[in-house]
């Protein structure tokens, strides 16, 4: 039997860095309230609860962590790196596809303390960049894709406002698992 996993709440901002302001603290709030009701569906949850497919989908709440985790981690390299960053989604295998469907789903040796904490890290970073980042006008080009517009670029500030969007998009599905597996609710 796995153990109960508690979700407590990473600090996203270090308090000996100068305070952000203006866009840059809104950016900052809106991530922080997206991950903390991504986070929040996993209370109290056992590995193996977090690993369960709940709904005739595939996804499962420790599944939508890591690759909400893996999401961010890319697309806050892909602001530092451009689109080296990530792969050609136009060029990928079978295998380059069933690797990436592995972040869908809790791997054997994997707990819910461990992608929890692989998450928090990555959203200090990306809190980081977000204070020190020179500029959120900097744009890249995106990479290839099929949902990518020909020849498209956006801003850091784009970017950011997709990683909200895709954390609080998988939020949701978080919570459907979430009430499916055991009747808790984010809200209400």
């Amino acid at each position: 039997m796995s153990e109960t996993v508690t979700v407590d709440e990473p600090a996203t901002h270090d308090a000996a860095q100068e305070p952000a302001t203006g866009e840059r603290a809104d950016l900052l709030e809106a991530l922080a309230k997206q991950r903390h009701f991504l986070r929040f569906t996993t209370r109290d949850l056992t590995d193996e609860q977090a690993g369960r497919r709940t709904t005739a989908s595939q996804l499962c709440l420790g599944g939508l962590i890591k690759h909400v985790t893996a999401v961010e981690r890319t697309w806050v390299r892909f602001i530092l790196d451009g689109p080296s960053a990530m792969p050609d989604f136009t060029k990928m295998t079978e295998a380059d596809w069933a690797r990436r469907a592995d972040e869908f789903r809790m791997l054997p040796g994997e707990t819910l303390t461990g992608v929890l904490a692989d998450y928090a890290e990555v959203a200090r970073r990306t809190d980081e960049l977000v204070v020190t980042l020179p500029d959120l006008d900097a744009a890249q080009p995106l990479p290839k894709a099929p949902w990518s517009e020909p020849g498209g670029r956006w801003s850091a500030r784009r970017v950011l406002l997709h990683i909200v969007t895709e954390t609080a998009q998988h939020a949701g599905h978080a919570d459907i698992i979430r009430e499916s597996l055991d009747g808790a609710k984010s809200m209400g």
